[in-house]
């Protein structure tokens, strides 16, 4: 179950190992983590929930609930969280954890305080743009990443990204990205990093407890501290939503994109934006089958090019439709949708089920801003940035830090307050929601050597623009949201074709018809498996939403110099629709056709909460009976009471107040808990694994 090749990443593993999950023995690779591990082997169950004893498997990947809580060498642990280790003992989680037995209580240590003049926690685009602001000016900083690498979700994108090539590195891959982001941090002696630290707690002196390295509790004091914390995945209510197998979208890029995990054989995804849509594009380029994206809108929320790239690949969109049902016994086994009214509501008669063994939700984001909420209620000196202040995509949040560490410094009466109006108008233009569609535009001409563009829809992006060598793509240099033009004068186009491989949405096509006028040459850009592209090879061309349009032949494959590992693929095209060629037809029809019934699951409940097993009827109950208070709700069923500490269930069960009519100004929100997340008390008490 491990990828053994990818089209962009490097695959290369560090050295092999054993360990045991009940009792079996099982190969890992050192810097994995015991989720990776595991479903690098085919496991997917990873115990048993103490409630109902319902399978457990991995949700979120980040460290957010506890759906992959094992025992690990006698300790309860996520395992999407813990690294694997040689010899190590992992056991399925059945019923309550036992916590270890100890023979004798570990001496008390004074606890280390360290003071800082920035505290940034997260180390993704934002806290690392903002790292660098504070490094070029000496400012001594403390980033905290509870992860084992820089570059928070950067980590986890083999697309190249949009928005501008000068300001935020538009055309360049999101992994490289955060190599930069992490050389230039790196390069600065004044900021110091702790990966694998995690922020625990802001209490009311104005410090922040932070587990160090997964063991040492230190208490921090900044003068000013920046939360970048980033956002965390929303959920959805249906039934059969807890079974291993239905998890997040980016769960399932941490799997694939960074453990190099196959983590399906077969996927559908519910929610048409950009999250959900890039998913599907990492699966296929993983060698995972998509069967299929429902999107409850009438159209995909996220960026027409990402939602065209699925397309043309073979990947059916269902708009207006939205999940009714995971359905399976122990794991997902198949997914089934329906068509929604104008009210969102499924049109009896219009079930569809799909054969699947994964179902990625991507229906949107949450910002984690629970540190800096907490942190202006005790008064300190804090700022959001990126995710944390405003979910946006992660070129916005590379000037949000970078907006960010500038007022931090004049918050340390460093610099003036006010960021370049420059910055905050590019900051503007990086967050801005999708624009309108143009139609499409008239044949360009049959002669001659000339980029067709394919993209139709206002988005920051110039990285086309940017690359010609002859200035022949333009854009509108005040505002990059503008749709591109080929537009030729007294230079013309030379088939240089940097256009087609810098282009993040792959929306770009050269065609040539300088060596036979009836037969042109069409060139496209190519991010999948070589291993079924060969030269003379016959393949379906399609236009630029996923329409077929003939057979043509395969003539040349190749690269070009810095090409940053995209492929080029020529095509011999007829005349009569080469202008019209976007792509290729990659995954067979069978993969995305229907079941012949489509199944309904109705032996569970529907689940609002995940930890705690708690209904959306239990709850529904005792909203109806007159509770507007969510504290209420969690004393009487538990909801909000398990690891998860009410993240995933809390926007669920307010939904539920929404639709019964009632406002959630009249609702009472929980009381957060004093601690962000669990953590051993040997931690506080400064006793190590060797005492």
């Amino acid at each position: 179950m491990r990828i053994e090749e990818h089209p962009i990443l490097k695959v290369e593993r560090k050295r092999p190992f054993e360990f045991a999950f009940s009792g079996e023995k099982l190969r890992a690779y050192e810097g994995e983590t015991i989720a990776a591990a595991l479903f690098a082997n085919g496991i997917r169950i990873f115990g048993n929930h103490q409630r109902d004893g319902s399978p457990q498997g991995i949700f979120c990947a980040n460290g957010q609930c506890a759906q992959c809580l094992v025992i690990a060498d006698g300790k309860p642990l996520k395992a999407c969280m813990t690294a694997v280790r040689p010899g190590m003992q992992v056991e399925p989680v059945c019923g309550l954890p036992e916590l270890p037995k100890v023979d004798s209580v570990p001496p008390m240590r004074e606890i280390e305080e360290v003071e800082v003049q920035v505290l940034i926690i997260g180390g993704g685009p934002a806290g690392l743009s903002a790292a660098i602001e504070l490094g070029r000016r000496g400012i001594k900083t403390l980033i905290v990443e509870d992860k084992s690498a820089l570059g928070g979700k950067l980590v986890l994108q083999t697309h190249r990204f949009f928005g501008s090539s000068d300001a935020v590195y538009a055309g360049t891959r999101g992994i490289d990205i955060a190599a930069k982001l992490e050389e230039k941090v790196r390069a600065f002696p004044s900021v110091e990093v702790w990966l694998n630290s995690s922020a625990l707690a802001v209490f009311s002196d104005h410090k922040v407890g932070i587990l160090r390295n997964g063991k040492d509790y230190v208490l921090v004091e900044p003068e000013v501290l920046l939360v970048s914390t980033g956002a965390r995945e929303r959920s959805l209510v249906f039934r059969g939503n807890t079974l291993p197998g239905v998890y997040g979208a980016g769960a399932f890029q941490t799997l694939v994109n960074r453990d190099l995990v196959k983590a399906a054989e077969r996927l559908f995804i519910v929610g048409g934006g950009n999250v959900g849509l890039i998913a599907g594009y990492h699966a296929i380029q993983a060698g995972i089958q998509v069967a299929g994206l429902a999107e409850a809108l009438p159209e995909c929320g996220g960026y027409k090019v990402h939602r065209d790239k699925l397309a043309r690949l073979g990947v059916p969109i269902y708009t207006s439709h939205t999940v009714i049902s995971a359905n399976g016994k122990d794991q997902v086994e198949s997914v089934t949708i329906a068509q929604v009214d104008e009210k969102f509501n499924p049109i009896s008669g219009t079930e569809k089920s799909f054969a699947c063994d994964t179902l990625l939700v991507a229906v949107g984001l949450d910002p984690v801003d629970e540190f800096y909420r907490k942190a202006l209620e005790f008064g300190i000196t804090a700022l959001a940035a990126g995710d944390a202040k405003e979910v946006a995509e992660a070129s916005a949040a590379i000037i949000s830090g970078e907006i960010a560490g500038l007022k931090v410094a004049s918050a340390l009466g460093l610099e003036e307050a006010e960021a370049p109006k420059g910055l905050e108008r590019m900051a503007e233009v990086l967050a801005s929601k999708p624009g309108l569609c143009l139609p499409k535009g008239t044949p360009h001409r049959e002669e001659g050597v000339f980029p067709v563009i394919h993209c139709r829809q206002e988005i920051p992006c110039n990285p086309c623009a940017s690359a010609c060598p002859r200035g022949l793509i333009h854009i509108d240099p005040e505002d990059i949201r503008k749709v591109p033009e080929f537009v030729e004068g007294d230079k013309s186009c030379i088939g240089c074709e940097r256009c087609v491989v810098v282009c993040p949405g792959l929306a770009i096509a050269l065609v040539d018809y300088r060596k036979d006028s009836e037969w042109p040459t069409v060139t496209l850009p190519y991010e999948l498996s070589r291993e079924s592209l060969n030269v003379g090879e016959i393949v379906t061309a399609v236009d630029e939403e996923g329409n077929p349009l003939g057979e043509v032949e395969v003539t040349e494959v190749k690269a070009i110099p810095k090409n940053d590992r995209t492929l080029l693929i020529e095509l011999k095209s007829p005349r009569v629709f080469a202008e019209e060629i976007a792509g290729l037809r990659v995954q067979a029809p069978e993969v995305s056709a229907p079941l012949p019934e489509a199944t309904l699951r109705l032996a569970d409940d529907e689940i609002a909460c995940r930890c705690e097993r708690v209904t959306v009827g239990e709850i529904r109950k005792l909203i109806r009976e007159g509770c507007r208070d969510m504290n209420e709700i969690k004393a009487a069923t538990r909801a909000g009471m398990g690891p998860c500490g009410g993240k995933v269930c809390g926007p669920l069960i307010k939904r539920l107040f929404l639709e019964e009519g009632i406002s959630l100004e009249s609702v009472t929100d929980y009381v957060r808990r004093p601690l962000f997340l669990e953590v051993p008390l040997s931690a506080f008490a400064g006793a190590s694994d060797e005492e």
